[in-house]
C-alpha cells in the first residue's frame, strides 16, 4: 500500500513539472510573439496625419483708395489784377452764386473806359453818316449827284452802322469780364482749399502769379455725396458690376466701417498695372469722411480660385520642388508634387497637386523615402513623433 501511494506520488509530481514545462514553453511562445510585433512596429516610422481643406469660393482683398467729393471744382479767375478781398476761408459751407473773392482790375478798368469813349465815338460818325446818306438820297430826285455818289454814300452809313455794333459788343465783353471781377462759388459745398491772400497778384493764365505759387485760387467740394476711386485687379473684373459693396476705412476713423456702393468701372485694364478704375458712391449727411482722405477699401467677390489650404509644416522641400507626403492605401509613403498660391504664417494655399481625400503627413520626417512603410498615430496634445520613434515599447514582463 505504501508502495502504491509512493508511485501515485511520484506520478503527479511528474504530471505536475510537465505541465509546468508546458505552460512555460507556450507563455514563451506568446511572448515572443508579442516581442516580434513590438519589434516590428517599433521598425515602421509613425506619422501624424492631416487633411487638406477647400477654400471658400468668396476671395477678399484690401486695397488703397482716394476718397474725393460728388463734385470738385478747382477755382480759377479770368481776369488779371489784384485780390481785393476773400471772403470764405477752409472748411467754409457755401451755396452756389456765394462770392468767395474780389479781384481788383485797373488794366480792365481802362479798358472798359476806352470802350465806352469809342463806342460814343462810333455812335457820332453813325449819325452824320446816317445823315449825309439822307441828304444824298433827297437829291437823287433833282439829279444833283450821280448815282455812284449815293451809292456810296448809302454803303458808307451801313458800315457806320455796323462799327457802332460792333463797339456795343466790345463793351458788352469787358463787362462780362467786369463779372468776375467778384469770384463766386459754382455749387453747393465746402471750401477745400483757400490758396489767396489780399494783394496777390493774378496772372493773365487765372491762377496766382510766382513759381512757387498754386495755379486755383480756391477748391469747393459738394460733400454730402462722395466718391471712391479704386483700382480693381483683373480676377475681380467680372463681379464689378450694381451690387457690389465696399467695405472701408480711413485713418481718421479707424473703427468706423463704411459701406460704399457700386457706381460704375472704367471697362478696360491699365496695361501696366493689369487693373480697372472703378468708383464707388456713399451718402455723407453727417460729413464724417472728408474729400482727399485715403481708404483702405476691402472687397469680396465669390471668385472660386479652386485652392486648398494644408499648414505649412506639412511642405518637403526636395529637389523635384515643393511637394507633400501622403500615405497611399497600403500604409506606404508616396511624395506628390504641389503648386502652391499663397503662403501665409500657418498655413499655405494650394492650387493644384492635392484633393479633399489625400491623406497628408504632417512634420514628415527628413528621413521619410518614397515607399517606406509608415504607422498612422493619432497625435495627441504634447505628443512628439520624433521622441516616440526613438524610444521602443519595453517588452512585457514574464511571469516566473
Amino acid at each position: 500500500m505504501n508502495k502504491l501511494g509512493g508511485k501515485l506520488f511520484l506520478i503527479l509530481i511528474i504530471v505536475g513539472f510537465l505541465a509546468i514545462m508546458l505552460y512555460r514553453i507556450n507563455e514563451g511562445q506568446h511572448e515572443a510573439v508579442a516581442l516580434q510585433k513590438t519589434s516590428a512596429e517599433a521598425a515602421v516610422t509613425p506619422v501624424a496625419l492631416t487633411q487638406g481643406k477647400v477654400v471658400d469660393p468668396n476671395e477678399s482683398i484690401t486695397l488703397p483708395g482716394n476718397i474725393v467729393g460728388w463734385y470738385e471744382a478747382p477755382i480759377y479767375a479770368r481776369v488779371e489784377g489784384y485780390v481785393k478781398a476773400w471772403y470764405k476761408d477752409y472748411g467754409d459751407i457755401v451755396k452756389k452764386g456765394d462770392i468767395l473773392a474780389e479781384i481788383t482790375t485797373p488794366d480792365l478798368d481802362a479798358e472798359y473806359k476806352q470802350a465806352h469813349a469809342d463806342l460814343e465815338s462810333e455812335r457820332a460818325m453813325n449819325a452824320l453818316a446816317q445823315l449825309t446818306a439822307q441828304r444824298y438820297v433827297a437829291m437823287r430826285e433833282h439829279q444833283a449827284l450821280s448815282e455812284q455818289a449815293i451809292s456810296v454814300q448809302l454803303a458808307e452809313a451801313q458800315a457806320a452802322a455796323a462799327k457802332v455794333k460792333a463797339a456795343e459788343q466790345k463793351v458788352k465783353n469787358i463787362e462780362a469780364f467786369i463779372g468776375f471781377k467778384k469770384i463766386t462759388a459754382p455749387f453747393d459745398g465746402v471750401v477745400t482749399q483757400r490758396n489767396i491772400n489780399v494783394g496777390d497778384l493774378v496772372s493773365k493764365e487765372g491762377n496766382l502769379s510766382g513759381s512757387d505759387s498754386k495755379n486755383n485760387l480756391f477748391t469747393v467740394a459738394e460733400v454730402d455725396k462722395l466718391r471712391l476711386f479704386v483700382n480693381v485687379p483683373e480676377a475681380f473684373g467680372p463681379f464689378l458690376a450694381q451690387g457690389m459693396t465696399a467695405d472701408v476705412t480711413v485713418p481718421q476713423i479707424p473703427n468706423r466701417h463704411f459701406n460704399f456702393k457700386f457706381l460704375t468701372v472704367a471697362k478696360g485694364f491699365d496695361v501696366n498695372t493689369r487693373t480697372a478704375v472703378t468708383v464707388f458712391t456713399i451718402d455723407n449727411k453727417d460729413r464724417a469722411l472728408w474729400p482727399g482722405s485715403y481708404a483702405s477699401v476691402h472687397l469680396t467677390a465669390p471668385v472660386d480660385r479652386k485652392v486648398m489650404t494644408i499648414p505649412t509644416s506639412a511642405l518637403v522641400f526636395q529637389e523635384h520642388g515643393t511637394q507633400v507626403a501622403v500615405v497611399v492605401d497600403d500604409d506606404r509613403l508616396h511624395f506628390k508634387p504641389i503648386t502652391v498660391a499663397k503662403i501665409y504664417d500657418n498655413f499655405i494655399e494650394v492650387s493644384e497637386g492635392l484633393t479633399v481625400n489625400d491623406r497628408i503627413v504632417n512634420n514628415p520626417s527628413a528621413a521619410l523615402l518614397e515607399g517606406d512603410k509608415v504607422r498612422v498615430v493619432t497625435p495627441v496634445a504634447g505628443y512628439d513623433i520624433v521622441g516616440t520613434q526613438a524610444k521602443a515599447p519595453e517588452p512585457t514582463n514574464s511571469k516566473h
